[in-house]
């Protein structure tokens, strides 16, 4: 089990802020995959990855990180400072 955490318009889209997801995903991407084929508003929020930034076990990452013995993952729109 995944902790996967939804932050700004991620969460908005998807309706949740957190879920406990059961899943044997290698990597990131392939999480989101199991994620779009759930329902229309997770494909919704996971439209465009170029949008979204993840964070595995509180560290910034790519969609290529390995799921491996993680505990959460993190989906968050790019941070912008001011």
């Amino acid at each position: 089990m995944i902790d996967v955490l939804y932050f700004a318009w991620v969460r908005e889209r998807i309706g949740l802020p957190r879920e406990r997801v059961e899943t044997d995903a290698p990597t990131v991407a392939a999480l989101v995959d199991q994620l779009r084929a759930r329902e229309d508003r997770y494909e919704a929020a996971f439209a465009d990855l170029s949008a979204i930034r993840v964070a595995v076990d509180q560290q910034l990452t790519g969609f290529d990180a390995p799921l491996t013995g993680v505990r959460e993952v993190a989906f968050f729109p790019p941070m912008t400072g001011g």
